[in-house]
């Protein structure tokens, strides 16, 4: 029986398609609007008998898997690093050319499969990244702030509560700063204000979740990192083993083998940055403190809270698959 392979290059506007049969050969190339009922449309009337479809990841790539899947293709979304490993061998880079070297991935089953997470996730996962731009904005005014300051000479007063009086203390001593200072200073109080906002926005994912809510029984585990590891992972299915996770996160030394040389280095830092920053706020705060002190007098305080971040994982992992809360044993 004759099976059909289907290469997917996404861009904004357009979605090159190329179709291939087992032999390779081009049997349709096209190119559709970046829309799903387009693109399976096109699919669906060649009337071909379509195996897989792939597609790499990218911006559109987590809509789009979705809306394809839904309307019945067998799509497959690859890691844009592998593919770009093959596309980048090409001679003459067009997305008719991409396509068709994606059919071919599709063909040979030359690709790694990614997982692409729930819509739900993904809109978890966009409330965390809103609220880590607004931090970021209110930090960058404050240094900003300090910055012009300090350049007019300006010592920055400690003896005030809040920043903002430290602020209006500060301005009555260089006033021709005050048009500059003023405007900043009310950027930075939208932005606490937002902050605050889109805290709230993700305590109401807490209270929904169990998962979450269980997560947090772990101590120095808030609702910042029970959120953002659930919409991370998604699925605890994922992972057979607990102790995978924090390799997937970035968490554990790398590893060099050559001959007769064998050494492991500094942890991966692979995998997803916003949760591995996380884990390891959650880890330097006071959960388990015993076990990272314990941990800290055979090591450098910073390998022990790697340490402790790496097993953070695997604790939150096996109370999510296992449907239990935290429980500290008594030594």
């Amino acid at each position: 029986m004759e099976r059909y392979f289907v290469g997917l290059d996404v861009s904004k506007d357009e979605t090159a398609i190329c179709v291939r049969d087992n032999d390779g050969r081009s049997v349709l190339a096209t190119k559709k609007p970046t829309d799903p009922d387009a693109i399976a449309g096109a699919l669906s009337a060649s009337g071909l008998p379509i195996i897989t479809v792939v597609m790499e990841t990218g911006r559109m790539a987590n809509w789009l898997y979705h809306e394809l899947a839904r309307r019945g293709v067998p799509i497959v979304c690859v890691d844009a690093r592998q593919a770009d490993a093959v596309l980048s061998q090409m001679h003459n880079k067009t997305d008719a050319n991409d396509a068709a070297i994606l059919a071919d991935l599709a063909r040979t089953g030359f690709y790694r499969k990614v997982i692409v997470t729930s819509q739900t996730a993904q809109e978890r996962r966009a409330l965390l990244r809103a609220r880590e731009v607004a931090i970021k904005t209110r930090m960058n005014v404050e240094n900003m702030i300090r910055g012009l300051l300090a350049n007019f000479g300006v010592v920055f007063p400690r003896h005030l509560r809040t920043f903002e009086q430290r602020i209006l203390d500060a301005s009555t001593r260089a006033p021709m700063l005050s048009d500059i200072i003023m405007p900043l200073l009310r950027i930075r109080t939208e932005a606490l204000r937002q902050v605050a906002q889109l805290f709230k926005a993700m305590l109401r994912h807490t209270r929904e979740d169990d998962t979450c809510r269980r997560l947090m029984s772990i101590p120095g585990a808030g609702a910042v990192s029970a959120v953002t590891f659930v919409a991370t992972i998604d699925d605890p299915a994922r992972f057979r083993r607990s102790r995978s996770v924090g390799a997937y996160v970035g968490l554990t030394s790398r590893r060099f083998q050559s001959g007769e040389m064998d050494y492991g280095g500094r942890i991966s830092r692979r995998g997803d940055q916003m949760l591995r920053t996380v884990l390891y706020e959650a880890a330097s705060g006071q959960g388990l403190k015993d076990w990272a002190m314990e941990l800290k007098k055979r090591t450098s305080h910073k390998k022990a809270v790697v340490a402790l971040a790496r097993k953070l994982t695997v604790i939150m992992h096996a109370i999510w698959r296992d449907g239990t809360t935290f429980e500290l044993k008594e030594a």
